[in-house]
Parts: C-alpha cells; sequence; structure tokens
C-alpha cells in the first residue's frame, strides 16, 4: 500500500502566505491555503494608497538598515529572494513594475489588484489550493509536532503549517491577531505589541488649519527630554489632530517605542520647512526678500516662502504683527522667522491607535523562530511567516519584500520538509 504524500497547509492570504503556498505547490507538495476573507490580499489592496508598494529596489544593507525591528533576522531570507528576484519573479508572470523615488517600486498600472492577482494566478497555476472563508480556529499539535488545523469545528490533518495571518492592525481586512493566539499555544513567546507606521497626534490647536496640506521636501526630528529620538527627510501630511505622511509614518516607530514606556510623557517634533538651506543661507535669502519687497506687508512676503494655507499659522506663531512691511522688520523678527522655518515645532502627545496602523510592531518571537526555514524551535512542522512575526521597520515597500521574502524561504523549507520521506 503506497503511503500517503504528506501535505501543507497555509493559514493567510496575504504576501508571505500567497507566495509560500504558491513556492509549496510548485515543489509537488499538495498545500491548501485558508483564508478568512472571501478574496486574497485585502489589506495589500489598500497597500500604497492602493497603488502597493511591492519592494524597494535596494541592496541588502539598505533593506537592513530599513527593518530596524529584528531586521537581522531577515538576512537569510532576503539573501534568498531579494528585492532583485522579488521584481523579476512579477515581471515573469505579466505584472509589469516601475520605479519611483526613493527606490520604491509600484505596478506600472498603479493598481494593487495587479499584484495580488498575479500572484493567485501563479499560486493556483502552481496546483495550490485556495479555501475562502476558511478561517482556521485552532492548530492541533502532538508532543512535539504539528498535527493537522480545526476549521469550522473539522479537523484537517497537515505535516506541515503555515502561520502567516498577519498582525493586527487594520482589523477590517482580516488581521486580528490569530496568529499571536496560535504561537501561544504551541508554546511561543508574543513581544508586546505596538503601533508602527502610524499617525501622529500633536497637542497644538492650529494644526487644524493646516488639514489636507502636503509639504514635499521637509526634515523632521523628533526629540524627547534626552535628545534625538529620529531624523529624516520627506514628505508630511497634516491631519486634522495631527500630522501623517511617509516621513512622519516611519517616524512614528520612534514614538510608538517611547509611548509605550512613557505615555504620559509628551515628544517635540520640529519641521525643518528649507532643509536646503542652512541658517546662513537661509538668513541671508530673509534678507534680500525683506529689501526687495521693502514695501509688502509681511504676511505677503511670507508667500515667497511657505505655501499659502501655511501663513496665517505661521504669522500667529511668530508673535509679528502681519501688516508690518518688509522694511519694518527687525533683526528679532528675523531671527524668529528663521526660527520657525528651521525648528516649527509640535508638542506630539500620542500615537493613532493600533488598529490604525499600517504595520504591528512586536509579535512571535524571533528568537524562537529559525531563520533559515522559518520553523518553529518548539514543535516540529509549524512555520512562521510575515507580520505575524516580531520584525517591523519604515516605509518604502520594506514590509511587503520581508512578508515575500519569508514566504519564500517558509515555502522552500516546508516543500522540502514534506518532501523528506516520501
Amino acid at each position: 500500500m503506497l503511503e500517503k504524500k504528506k501535505n501543507a497547509i497555509v493559514i493567510g492570504g496575504g504576501p508571505a502566505g500567497m507566495m509560500a503556498a504558491y513556492m509549496i505547490a510548485k515543489n509537488g507538495v499538495p498545500v491548501v491555503l485558508l483564508e478568512k476573507n472571501t478574496r486574497l490580499g485585502k489589506k495589500m489592496l489598500i497597500a500604497g494608497k492602493g497603488r502597493c508598494n511591492v519592494t524597494n529596489d535596494s541592496d541588502m544593507a539598505a533593506f537592513l538598515a530599513n527593518m530596524p525591528g529584528n531586521g537581522k533576522f531577515l538576512y537569510s531570507a532576503y539573501r534568498n529572494f531579494p528585492a532583485a528576484a522579488v521584481i523579476r519573479w512579477f515581471e515573469d508572470c505579466g505584472v509589469p513594475l516601475k520605479t519611483e523615488r526613493g527606490d520604491r517600486v509600484f505596478p506600472v498600472s498603479d493598481c494593487s489588484a495587479d499584484i495580488v492577482t498575479g500572484l493567485e494566478r501563479q499560486l493556483r497555476k502552481a496546483g495550490a489550493k485556495v479555501e475562502f472563508l476558511g478561517e482556521a480556529e485552532e492548530i492541533v499539535m502532538g508532543t512535539e509536532s504539528v498535527k493537522g488545523v480545526q476549521v469550522k469545528g473539522v479537523f484537517r490533518p497537515a505535516d506541515a503549517v503555515l502561520v502567516a495571518t498577519g498582525g493586527r492592525s487594520y482589523p477590517l481586512t482580516g488581521s486580528t491577531g490569530d496568529g499571536y493566539r496560535f504561537a501561544a499555544a504551541a508554546g511561543h513567546s508574543v513581544t508586546p505589541l505596538f503601533p508602527s507606521l502610524v499617525p501622529l497626534t500633536v497637542a497644538e490647536a492650529d494644526v487644524k488649519q493646516l488639514e489636507g496640506l502636503s509639504l514635499h521636501n521637509v526634515a523632521v526630528t523628533l526629540k524627547d527630554g534626552g535628545g534625538v529620538l529620529d531624523h529624516r527627510f520627506g514628505e508630511l501630511v497634516f491631519t486634522a489632530d495631527g500630522l501623517s505622511g511617509p516621513v512622519i509614518l516611519s517616524a512614528s516607530r520612534a514614538a510608538s517605542l517611547h509611548f509605550t514606556k512613557n505615555p504620559e510623557t509628551p515628544l517635540t517634533l520640529f519641521l525643518d520647512l528649507k532643509p536646503a538651506l542652512d541658517e546662513k543661507q537661509l538668513n541671508d535669502r530673509l534678507l534680500r526678500d525683506f529689501e526687495s519687497f521693502s514695501k509688502r506687508s509681511y504676511i505677503h512676503i511670507l508667500e515667497e516662502l511657505l505655501p499659502r494655507k501655511m501663513i496665517p499659522v505661521f504669522v500667529q506663531r511668530s508673535g509679528i504683527e502681519p501688516i508690518k512691511a518688509g522694511h519694518q522688520l527687525t533683526k528679532e523678527d528675523r531671527k524668529t522667522i528663521l526660527r520657525l522655518l528651521k525648528a516649527f515645532p509640535f508638542t506630539v502627545t500620542r500615537c493613532r491607535q493600533l488598529s490604525e496602523a499600517i504595520v504591528t510592531g512586536g509579535g512571535v518571537s524571533v528568537k524562537e523562530i529559525d531563520p533559515k526555514t522559518m520553523m518553529s524551535k518548539k514543535k516540529e512542522g509549524l512555520f512562521f511567516a510575515g507580520e505575524v512575526l516580531d520584525i517591523d521597520g519604515y516605509t518604502g515597500g520594506f514590509h511587503i519584500q520581508a512578508a515575500l521574502s519569508c514566504g519564500y524561504q517558509a515555502g522552500m523549507a516546508m516543500s522540502s520538509y514534506c518532501l523528506k520521506g516520501n
């Protein structure tokens, strides 16, 4: 009598789960992908404002530098499936990509559905089965190894199980933290969760006047009482009660870690509105403007320096009479304007909640996962990949790249595990 062929189950149809299912099926192992939603990649569909920043066309050093949350754990996975390989994979399966500012890679169509469709098409073509509304309730364990998955009260045997359920951010997409429960039941440690890549709330009421304004080239410095927590350059967007945009989302990781330990202690955030000019250059610019527009009022001189929507707030913060003529502006006035242009302050009172974060920080401890296989060090045949792990970083395509690399690595290892002894 022929021995039954070993099989695998993947829980979660995000980038890690889809890539893993593809690799498992491609290598000839029967695999079922369980997705609790009615379609795959639901969170990916809203990534990058619906455009899906699928990777970042950079090297290993840049990737690891942009994954400060246990990025070193991803060394092997990224080496085996780096950004160049991801780009080639999507191009080969009929999804043309383009590279934009900051080496961010998007589909040429600017439509995230093309990325999801490409992944689904390839995994089905390879022979993977997809079960929608297939919500896993429990992973069934033996003494030393995984036995299968309980799905809607029915036991589904499996020799290898991958947990790729994502984090706890954007719960409406299905990321409700199931993977942490599965991990804990298997004896794994789950590090404290925190919102990563999330908007910031500020104390200043005048931020409401700036709502919707985008600043494309600003430098942001985040400080606590002890010094600089984060400093970066990029695009910022004002919200009704705070700040968002790529540069803020990346800086928010440091803010979130601060508030986890010191929830009642605010931070100070400074905007350098003219980062291309040092203080001397900017001072010289102000002198020239005051001379050139000597009869123009202060509020109208600022039109040469700032977006129109920001001018009333800037004038109020400066305390300078708005109708004061250029030739009447004093040395002290100039110092005040210079200071605000180079360090426009906001008091950060908190990060927005975890459900609003793009990424969940914290998760299944990577110390208990083999980085070369993504298999649990506690239960044989149990694998983890993607955001459910305690890995996180900055914006720019690095998170989806990490998930795809993890999924690739897990899929290869699960294939080998299931084929061994067949």
